[in-house]
Parts: structure tokens; C-alpha cells; sequence
């Protein structure tokens, strides 16, 4: 009788096979992604933003992190991987150059472009090296054989490989100008429109900043011209501006006025940014370098750290139902109560009495005072009528619209423009949008309003610039808010203005209202 023989089944080695295969696989892809989330990123300056950038575990595409403000997503290729940018901060230094001179703003596309390809280059050879790391290590301490790390390295190229292959071959360039927006950001296509529309609108406004600019320089060539607006030539000189927007060529032409028409202050009537933001923030500091008082109240779209910020300025005074005196002229102000860009508050659906009790208690402080204020700024004119009767001149801004009219009480209000062409909403729409601002003469003694000179500079594609001189009554209600003494007009092409108008010979817009 013959013995059993035992089985030659090949199953139980096969599957002891399997096993460690998949066990190798398994430590590899492990030890490469842990190795990835911990030291697979790089750092960065992408234009004038200092950023992160990192590859986290997804379906694919691109999110960039702009903090507090939101992200935005874009589906540009499938993938295990999704590429991650964290814009951290503003670097002073260059965003700082980019505002002062606007002309450089010609290039700021193609270097953020070439910035952010070598940012990613660099990080796909660290994601690259990491995972092949963490994978030999991982696969080495647990099996403990010396194959193992080569082993663990093929399988991690081969993986690494298949997702790069999969990402060229679904890539989708056209879902770059199709982002997806979260937070604060939900709002910046309703602001800037498509992201086409932005770059060819873009391109003709940078064309148009260095004529523009140009032209401010010999626009002050004609000015003395212009009638004086008091006998005696004694007057307090301030300027009038609101609503910049962050727009650099705001800041330039703020700082030009100032300069050329040897203002004794600066009034500024709100939104200096357009959301308030920290990165928004770290470049409005450049009024701090002006050589006058800065006073500004918060618009809508500022924020309390903006607010903070300006305040930390060493010649700029922020009011919040308060006042300054600035040459001898008291200044009462008031911010305007709501902050629009923090959608979760309703502050856009805050009605006009929010407004109006805004204005009644800058008139209860104004009571207060031993010594009556010559000028009340607000940002919004509907904060302006409870002040009516109770200071002789409010500034305001908000519309984009300027407009002066004189309230039920004889008090005059002047409403600004955008003196930064409203700042990204230039580039949206078909009008273009004019920068403004308003030099202000008053009497020293008595601080009442002489006269005043509307400055307009054309906005995108224009670059025609024009000032008008208004001579204010001694007595408003005698004979309206005042009467055109005259102005000058620079071309288009920046030629020598031509002689200065008659008092009734009507000038020539510069173009329709904003």
C-alpha cells in the first residue's frame, strides 16, 4: 500500500507572492505621501506675492489660497494630485516699486507668468525626490531587505509617472480663465468680468498710464492761468480726493497734486481698497510718505485693520466721530457704518437709515464742539443731511459720480468722483471710468470755501486732462454754489493746453459722468 503524496498545488505560493507585492506597493505609496504632505514644498515670490506651493492629495487641478479673502479652484487636468498656492504675504519692496511706477505694470503678466512656471518646475523635481525617499525608507524599515528601497523606488516612479501622464494627457487650458471662487472672492467676477475681458482691457490700460501720467506734467505748466480765488491770495489750500481703489495711478496722481499745488492737507473720503484685505493693506502705507496731513474716515470697502493701519501712519489722522484741525480749518468725520465686502453681515441690504443715523451722530458730536468745524466728511451722501445747516461744506464720495449741490439749510455738499478711476472696475464695462480729484481754497480766517478746481483725467485708453476752476459766492444763497472762472485742457496727445476760457464760454468735457 502505497503513501499520500503531499499537494504540488502552486496557489499558496502564489498568494504568498501577492501578498508581499502588495505589501511593497502598499508601503511605498504610504511612505511616499507621507513623505509628499511633509516636506514636498517650495517657496516662491510670484510677482510681488511671497508664496507656497505644494502638491496635496485630490482629483486634480490647481487651488490658489489668497488669505482672508478666499481661494479660487480651477479643473485644469485629472489626477491624484491637486496642485496647492498659498499666496502667504505682499513683499513690501516690490509691490512697493510696482505702485510707484505704473509703467511697469507693462511686464507684471509675463513675470508672474515666468515665476510661477519655475515655481512649479522646482516643485515637481522636490515632490519627485521626496516620494522616492520616503518610499525606499519606508519600504526598508518595515521588510528589512536590502532589495526592498530599489523595489519600493521603481514602484513609486511607475506611480508617479502614470499621474504625470494622466495630468498632460487631460490637461485643459481653458479652465484656466474658468475658476471657481469661494469666500470673499464669490464676488470678483461680478467686479473684473471674465478673465478674457480682463487681459484685453488690461493691456490698453497699462498703454495708456505712461501718456497719462505724462500729461499731468504739463498740465501744471498752464495753471497759473487761472484766476486766483481770493483778492489777497491768502488761502488753505486742501485736496479733496476719495474712492482710489488700490489703484497705483490713484496713488501717483494723490502724490502729483499734492506736490504741484502745494496743499497744506489731504481729505480723503473712503475706500482706499477694494475688500479690505491684508495684502490690500501692505501697500496703501505709501500715504504715509507724504510730506502733509493725511485725514481719512473708512468707506464701505475698508476695513477696521485699514483703518488701524492708516491711523499708524505718522501724518495721518483717521476720524470716527471726531475731529482735527488741519491749517487752521477744523475737520469733523464720520466712517461710513457698513463693510460691503463681508457678505455675511447684510450690510448691502443695510437701508439708508443706517446711513442717516450715521449722519445724526456726527451732527450730535458736531453740537458738542466749543469751536464749529468748517468741513464734515463722510462717504456716503446720505450720511450728509442731518449735517445740513450745521457745517458749511461736506465732502463725500461712494457714487463715483461727482456732483456738487447745495442742501435745504444752505450747507454745500461735494460729492467726489473716483480718484482712482474706481480701481478694477475700470477695466469692466464699456466706459471708462475717469480718475478725479478736487483742490480745495478756503479762507484761513473764517474757513469758508473761495473756490475749487475739478481735476479729470481720462481713464482706460484716454489720456486727456483737464482742470476747472470754480469761484464760490461769499454768499451761497445770493447766487448758487458758484460760478466757472475758467479752465484748461490738455489733448490727447499731450500737447501745450490752449488758452484759458472765458468765464462764459462753456468748456469741453472730458467726458460724460462716471
Amino acid at each position: 500500500m502505497s503513501e499520500p503524496t503531499a499537494s504540488t498545488s502552486p496557489w499558496p505560493g502564489r498568494a504568498r507572492v501577492a501578498a508581499l507585492w502588495s505589501a511593497r506597493v502598499a508601503l511605498a505609496l504610504v511612505g511616499a505621501l507621507v513623505a509628499v504632505l511633509l516636506f514636498a514644498k517650495v517657496s516662491a515670490p510670484i510677482g510681488p506675492f511671497d508664496a507656497t506651493l505644494s502638491f496635496r492629495p485630490a482629483s486634480g487641478g490647481a487651488e490658489v489660497a489668497v488669505p482672508p479673502l478666499g481661494s479660487l479652484a480651477v479643473d485644469a487636468y485629472d489626477g491624484p494630485l491637486r496642485l496647492d498656492i498659498s499666496l502667504e504675504s505682499v513683499d513690501q519692496a516690490r509691490a512697493q516699486a510696482l505702485a510707484n511706477d505704473p509703467v511697469r505694470l507693462a511686464g507684471v503678466v509675463d513675470r508672474v507668468t515666468e515665476n510661477l512656471q519655475s515655481a512649479v518646475v522646482r516643485l515637481v523635481w522636490v515632490t519627485v525626490l521626496v516620494a522616492l525617499a520616503g518610499a525606499a525608507l519606508t519600504s526598508w524599515a518595515v521588510l528589512r531587505r536590502r532589495r526592498e528601497p530599489l523595489i519600493a523606488v521603481g514602484i513609486t516612479a511607475a506611480l508617479l509617472a502614470g499621474t504625470g501622464g494622466l495630468g498632460a494627457a487631460t490637461w485643459r487650458p481653458e479652465a484656466l480663465s474658468q475658476p471657481t471662487y469661494t469666500g470673499l472672492l464669490v464676488n470678483a467676477n461680478s467686479l473684473i468680468g471674465s478673465a478674457q475681458d480682463l487681459v484685453a482691457r488690461f493691456d490698453a490700460y497699462r498703454a495708456s498710464l505712461e501718456d497719462l501720467v505724462a500729461n499731468v506734467g504739463t498740465l501744471y505748466a498752464t495753471l497759473s492761468a487761472l484766476p486766483t480765488p481770493s483778492n489777497t491770495g491768502d488761502s488753505v489750500v486742501l485736496l479733496h480726493v476719495s474712492d482710489i481703489h488700490l489703484n497705483p495711478a490713484g496713488f501717483d496722481l494723490v502724490r502729483q497734486v499734492a506736490e504741484k499745488f502745494d496743499v497744506d492737507g489731504i481729505l480723503d473720503t473712503g475706500d482706499i481698497t477694494d475688500w479690505g484685505s491684508e495684502p490690500e493693506n501692505r501697500l496703501i502705507t505709501s500715504v504715509g510718505d507724504l510730506d502733509v496731513p493725511y485725514v481719512y474716515i473708512r468707506g464701505n470697502h475698508d476695513s477696521a485693520t485699514t483703518a488701524g493701519i492708516l491711523a499708524a501712519q505718522p501724518n495721518v489722522t483717521v476720524l470716527d466721530d471726531s475731529a482735527v484741525t488741519v491749517a487752521g480749518i477744523r475737520v469733523v468725520g464720520t466712517p461710513d457704518p457698513r463693510f460691503t465686502p463681508d457678505k455675511s453681515t447684510g450690510d448691502d441690504d443695510a437701508g439708508a437709515d443706517v446711513l442717516e443715523r450715521s449722519g445724526e451722530e456726527l451732527a450730535d458730536y458736531t453740537r458738542t464742539l466749543a469751536e464749529d468745524p468748517a468741513i464734515a466728511l463722510v462717504h456716503d451722501p446720505e450720511q450728509a443731511p442731518p449735517l445740513d445747516g450745521l457745517v458749511p461744506l461736506v465732502l463725500a464720495g461712494h457714487t463715483h459720480d461727482r456732483q456738487v449741490e447745495e442742501l435745504e439749510d444752505g450747507t454745500l455738499l461735494m460729492v467726489q468722483g473716483s480718484t482712482g478711476g474706481a480701481g478694477l472696475r475700470a477695466l469692466e464695462g464699456e466706459y471708462p471710468e475717469p480718475l478725479t480729484c478736487t483742490v480745495l481754497y478756503l479762507d484761513p480766517e473764517t474757513g469758508a470755501l473761495q473756490a475749487y478746481d475739478d481735476i479729470t483725467l481720462g481713464g482706460l485708453g484716454a489720456t486727456q486732462v483737464t482742470v476747472e476752476r470754480t469761484l464760490v459766492a461769499a454768499d451761497p444763497s445770493a447766487s448758487g454754489a458758484g460760478s466757472p472762472a475758467g479752465g484748461v485742457e490738455l489733448p490727447a496727445d499731450g500737447g501745450t493746453a490752449g488758452p484759458l476760457l472765458p468765464a462764459d464760454e462753456p468748456l469741453v468735457p472730458t467726458s460724460p459722468p462716471g
